[in-house]
């Protein structure tokens, strides 16, 4: 029997508890061994858990424990899990983690303390939770080079903006909804300002491209600012508005990576992809254009691809699966701003028929958008394809002419 350690018994940890201890004899068939929890660390007391004996405080008892061979880490946030995670390793114990922020930011050292000491460091969970990508990414589309992915990859949000479109709620309402239903935290920063799309999309790039990028390198862009009349006018244009991360590895070898609101247009696979599901695209030079599609949270679906990672440790002790990338550099990634785009613009003006025509001359041929019972000077337009840099110059240019700029979202051609 292989014996692991689960730090941490919030929601997934008591997941990964669960399906281990329910689906015994499966995962035992599935791995060659069976699997046994020794401990289970966690602060607060659980006496009436039938699991009761196997909770410790102390994080000495896993470590100096040479019968545990997985420590499966669900503790989240990055102190003391990046500690843990590290001393496990250099302790000769294999590490699996569904901490999205302990991955994208520390890595590739972690990864490089795996090499060394010839264990496994996996993080298939730290990724739409319950859907496969980190090991597709890795094993199945090896044979290409990727190059680009986008995806809808924060639930929360999805869900927010779903009912902005589909229910005309405003955003405060939806959160509000989300919130009432436990898809948002009480305090939903993480979520709707962007930080946990931008940590996905920086393991997602990192695993991609082969070096790893720093969640403070990536422009990233939230929700909040986005409103029912923006919604309105992105069906006007022909899509739906959408949270992505994106990253794409120009000629340069560097990278340009965000993550923002996009106008996305209807014939997108990502266009449909509704309420709590994440949706992420690999565009590979073989393969195309290739959509993983599921819920990217929850307790059991996050458990189920920590439990499959645990079941990988145990059946590669004696050869290590072969995950791994290189430390980044601050030059490896584009400014957002030298990026070629088209952007989507909302404004204000006592005198539309002037303004239109100032946005015109200055930034080429404007698609210009109307909406039903839109206010007395509102104006809204798309435009021409242009290095992100050179619309905010004109975008000023257009304000000191006396046009309010209300809201710009950038175009995905997705």
């Amino acid at each position: 029997m292989v014996q692991i350690a689960v730090m941490g018994y919030g929601v997934v940890g008591s997941g990964v508890v669960e399906v281990l201890t329910t689906h015994t004899d499966h995962i035992a068939k599935r791995a060659k061994e069976e699997i046994g929890i020794k401990y289970i660390l966690d602060l607060r007391e659980f006496p009436d858990s039938p699991f009761a004996d196997k909770f410790t405080k102390s994080f000495d008892d896993i470590i100096n424990d040479p019968e545990v061979r997985v420590v499966v880490e669900v503790m989240g946030g990055l102190h003391p899990a990046f500690e843990y995670s590290m001393r496990c390793m250099e302790a000769g114990k294999s590490v699996v983690t569904s901490n999205k922020e302990l991955v994208a930011t520390k890595g590739a050292e972690l990864l490089k303390v795996a090499q060394e000491k010839n264990v496994n460091f996996l993080f298939e969970a730290s990724v739409g939770g319950g859907i496969p990508i980190i090991r597709p990414i890795s094993q199945c589309l090896a044979a290409n080079d990727v190059i680009e992915i986008a995806g809808i990859l924060n639930g929360t949000t999805n869900f927010i903006l779903t009912k902005m479109i589909h229910d005309s709620m405003d955003f405060q309402d939806a959160l509000a909804l989300a919130q009432k239903l436990g898809y948002a935290e009480r305090n939903p920063a993480a979520d709707v300002e962007g930080a946990d799309a931008c940590r996905k999309i920086c393991i997602l790039a990192s695993l991609a491209f082969g070096r790893h990028v720093y969640p403070e390198q990536v422009h990233t862009e939230g929700i909040t600012n986005i409103s029912l009349a923006d919604v309105e006018y992105a069906e006007q244009w022909g899509g739906v508005v959408k949270l992505i991360g994106r990253v794409k590895q120009m000629e340069s070898g560097k990278l340009q990576i965000i993550v923002c609101p996009m106008f996305i247009p209807r014939e997108s696979q990502l266009a449909n992809v509704d309420d709590v599901f994440n949706g992420i695209m690999v565009r590979g030079d073989s393969t195309g254009d290739v959509v993983f599609y599921g819920k990217g949270a929850g307790k059991l679906p996050t458990a189920s691809a920590v439990v499959a990672d645990v079941i990988d440790c145990v059946k590669h002790f004696k050869a290590r699966k072969y995950l791994f990338w290189g430390e980044g550099s601050p030059d490896y990634v584009e400014d957002y701003l030298d990026d070629k785009v088209s952007m989507y613009v909302r404004a204000h003006t006592d005198n539309e028929a002037l303004a239109l025509g100032n946005a015109n001359h200055l930034l080429g041929k404007i698609n210009h958008l109307t909406r039903k019972n839109a206010p007395a000077g509102e104006i809204a337009f798309v435009t021409e394809t242009m290095p992100e840099r050179a619309i905010v110059e004109k975008l000023k240019k257009l304000s000191e002419l006396g046009v309010t700029i209300e809201n710009t979202i950038r175009i995905g051609e997705l």
